[in-house]
Order: C-alpha cells, then structure tokens, then sequence
C-alpha cells in the first residue's frame, strides 16, 4: 500500500506499508538552484526492494517543498514533519546526499533513534551535536565525488563529518561500496526509477542496518 499524503509545511510524503510502531522515514538529495521538489529515483528504487519484505516497518519519502541547500531550514522543517506524520513511536532517518544533512537537523524529533547517511552532504561547519545518543551510520560509493556538471559527495568529506560525529561519542559505522558513483537510480523516460550497476549493494547493506534498528530497543 503506498498514498501521498500532503505535509502541514507543503511538502508531500509518500508512505510505503501500514500504520506501525516501527517507521524508516527517507529524506531526498538537493541542489544549489531554488527548484521545486521531486521524489528521489534513488530512494524511490529502495524502498520498493526493502519495504515488501518488511511490512511491519511503514516506510516514508519525503519530497520538499524547495529542494535547495540554499532553503535548508525549510527543508529539516519539512524532514521533522515527515517524522510527525509517519507516526512511528521509533523512527530510522535515511538521508542521501543533502539529506544527510537534513536528517542531522531532524535528528532532535523525539522518535528519531538514529540516522543512515547514503553519500552523506555533511557540510564542515554544520553543528553535529543533535546525534548525542542516536545512531549515525555512513554508506558511501568509493568513486563518488563532485565533477563539473555532475553532481557527488567526496569519501573525504563524508569521512570527515562521520569522524567529527564519532569524536561525540556516537556509535555507527563507515562502509565503502566499491565501484559505486552517487546515484543508486535514475529516472527512465517512462518515469521508473533505473538502478546503477552497484545498487543491489546499497539496498542490501541499508537493509542490514533497518533490520538492526528493527530488532533492537536502539539503533
């Protein structure tokens, strides 16, 4: 079962299995540019390989109102909004790319136990503090990085803000994809998110890491 669902800030979340104490709430990459929110083809393609096999956990993505760093207040407020309205009494973030850095503003919603980095934007200056007593763990593809027109993450700098992190206190873990670049999917012309070539990958190990925040009283 899978509906929209329109967010008080004007944001919109599309959620994945039903109503459950459990709730993986996925948080979309951004850009420079003030456009209007899409559905990330990469969260989207992982959602549909983890949530049917997991239909006690209601899975949640969220699509900004602005998807832009230069809107990043607007885009955390949208993030903890999610949260709310997913509903889940324990709650896993998901971020990729700048949605590392939105799922670290969200991370002081009360239900959110802990956040999976994928390719994580963690930008040197922003305050970590609000992991303290969450989760933080980091997936991240080795040939990932920024190229003129296309659009990355470098290890170093995800490498950095997961260190930053772990001098905190904060449990968690850094894993390389080898071969892996920053999408997981694109989107066809016809609309369907198409994986990259290490997909199955990614999906595999953030599925280990739902599974561990399922099974245990925390992440």
């Amino acid at each position: 079962m899978t509906e929209i669902l329109p967010l008080p800030t004007g944001a919109e979340l599309r959620v994945t299995n039903a109503p459950s104490p459990l709730a993986v709430v996925c948080i979309n990459g951004g850009q420079g540019g003030l456009v209007e929110g899409t559905w990330s083809a990469s969260l989207e393609w992982l959602v549909e390989q983890l949530a049917p096999s997991r239909p006690t956990i209601r899975f949640s993505e969220v699509r900004y109102r602005i998807k832009s760093w230069r809107k990043l207040d607007w885009c955390i407020e949208d993030a903890q909004a999610a949260v709310e309205q997913t509903g889940g009494a324990r709650t896993l973030l998901v971020g990729f790319s700048m949605g590392g850095a939105v799922g670290i503003g969200a991370t002081d919603t009360p239900t959110v136990e802990g956040l999976v980095g994928l390719a994580p934007w963690i930008p040197d200056r922003m305050p970590v503090e609000s992991l303290v007593g969450r989760r933080f763990d980091v997936i991240h593809g080795s040939l990932d990085r920024w190229l003129p027109g296309i659009p990355g993450v470098s290890t170093a700098s995800s490498r950095r803000g997961f260190d930053r992190v772990q001098a905190l206190g904060v449990p968690g873990s850094y894993t390389l994809i080898r071969g892996a670049v920053h999408p997981i999917a694109l989107r066809r012309p016809s609309g369907a998110p198409f994986p990259f070539p290490r997909a199955r990958r990614w999906a595999e190990l953030l599925g280990e890491r739902i599974d561990a925040f399922a099974r245990s009283t925390t992440v």
